[in-house]
């Protein structure tokens, strides 16, 4: 490593954010720039730990330790093209990924890990401002095509890999810009969409045939899907959010989160909606039911829009401060999370069950709920039970339910192309993310079920060197 002390000597340090006055007052990412110097100290602390778990902490498998020796050196071109090597997307991973290389790294056995995911987004960064990163269209094509369904994490990297190995690649994408859940899913304060656009602009630019507004299965027939291409990876991610069947469910005001959340990104770019349309929080009492990063980013966005209040409120028990004996390092931490959003305004609360809500004239105005209790069973497993006397009521204008996704949508495109599907409801794939049909693959959220866009990435690069491989008898993709 460049300082092999430098892990003793130097203590860890992540950019600052913007203060909260002043970033609820727009959409802008968070984070104040991170001077080049302290980028190079924090490069200097990774260690010669002999063996680096960071490499399997990330999907990727990211070569973390070579490329913190390089920026210690200054020497940032070759940095660039080691990350690039594994990392389709360091722009995206290095903002919304909840670093699982971080997680691994042997300092934080102490909880003092390398800020390996800052010194990600610096690499790339600095590649864009420099020039260095330009489109890089195949030399030749191969005569195959190749459609892939859904433009989200999972599709744009199994479509950049497969357009560079020479195949002609169509990316079918139902919205009007191509990105999924980066362009419309995530706040703008997380990742500004002009980032995303910088990305789906190169890879257009190498080569990649681009259709928007496109349904595939509804607009665009699967029949000519399976007819018009030598292969297809569908990557429309879990569409189907889990819901909340109790009395006063049907009631307005009460939404799911990624109706909440992509209408703001579509604000954002431009797009006006009537008083009838318009979800938004402002002057509202919000109740956001789901303690996870989606319930995070209603939060944060419910700010921005002026709530009047906000409760969070989650199922499951508080998540410990730190790691208890049954998780230890180098496994992800189960511990208690706090996004930029809790900082700026909402309360949280745990072991919350909600029975039923009540209204008026047809438009929620009441959350009634029941606190509970979380026990192991004699099995082992965790068994809830309700505690008597416990009920009480909240005021709400708006609930949002932000308790996850159970699967992709089968109706249309799965179940017309008639893919098998596994135990909980995604399409089922081989280890080549292969389906039951021949030629149809499946990457990202899709296959997986509801996971992180690094997996969603890895997914992509994977489908990629199945595809590859079935086209062409061998692949060269990495």
């Amino acid at each position: 490593m460049g300082k092999i002390t430098g892990f003793m000597e130097y203590e860890r340090e992540t950019p600052e954010r913007r203060p909260v006055d002043e970033r609820v007052g727009d959409w802008k990412e968070l984070y104040k720039e991170f001077p080049e110097d302290k980028l190079k100290t924090q490069a200097a602390r990774c260690m010669d730990c002999g063996t680096p778990f960071c490499h399997s902490g990330c999907p990727l498998g990211n070569l973390v330790p070579y490329w913190n020796d390089m920026i210690f050196k200054g020497r940032w071109k070759e940095a660039l093209d080691l990350l690039l090597s594994t990392a389709s997307f360091p722009e995206f991973t290095g903002r919304v990924c909840p670093a699982l290389c971080e997680a691994s790294c042997v300092l934080n056995i102490d909880n003092n890990p390398v800020t390996i995911r800052q010194i990600e987004i610096e690499i790339i960064e600095r590649g864009f401002k420099e020039g260095w990163i330009k489109p890089e269209p195949p030399k030749s094509r191969t005569g195959k095509k190749v459609a892939v369904v859904g433009s989200g994490p999972a599709g744009l990297a199994a479509a950049q890999l497969l357009n560079k190995a020479g195949h002609t690649v169509t990316l079918f994408e139902k919205s009007d810009r191509m990105g999924g859940i980066l362009m419309y899913g995530i706040p703008d304060f997380k990742i500004e969409k002009h980032i995303v656009q910088r990305r789906v602009d190169l890879i257009a630019a190498e080569g990649v045939i681009m259709k928007t507004n496109v349904n595939v299965g509804v607009d665009y027939k699967v029949s000519d899907l399976l007819r018009n291409f030598d292969a297809v990876c569908l990557s429309g991610g879990s569409m189907k959010p889990r819901d909340l069947p109790v009395p006063g469910r049907e009631l307005k005001g009460i939404h799911f989160a990624m109706e909440f959340l992509i209408q703001q990104n579509r604000k954002n770019a431009g797009v006006n909606f009537s008083e009838d349309q318009d979800i938004t929080a402002k002057g509202k009492k919000v109740i956001i039911l789901g303690g996870g990063d989606t319930g995070a980013d209603c939060v944060g966005t419910a700010v921005r829009q002026g709530a009047a209040s906000i409760h969070q409120y989650e199922l499951l028990p508080k998540p410990a401060e730190n790691r208890e004996a049954d998780n230890p390092w180098p496994q992800w931490p189960r511990i208690l999370r706090s996004s930029s959003s809790h900082e700026e305004g909402g309360t949280r609360d745990y072991c919350i069950q909600t029975k039923s809500f009540s209204g008026k004239d047809g438009k929620v105005m009441k959350l009634h709920a029941i606190r509970v209790e979380w026990a192991k069973d004699e099995k082992g497993g965790m068994k809830m039970k309700e505690i008597p006397g416990s009920e009480f009521e909240q005021d709400a204008d708006m609930v949002l339910l932000a308790m996850g996704f159970v699967n992709p949508v089968h109706e249309g495109l799965l179940n017309d192309l008639g893919v098998k599907y596994d135990a909980r409801g995604n399409v089922a794939v081989n280890k080549e993310m292969q389906t039951s049909i021949d030629k149809v693959f499946s990457a990202g959220d899709m296959s997986r079920g509801q996971s992180l866009v690094v997996w969603a990435i890895m997914d992509g690069r994977t489908a990629a060197k199945g595809i590859d491989k079935f086209l062409m008898g061998e692949t060269e993709i990495l």
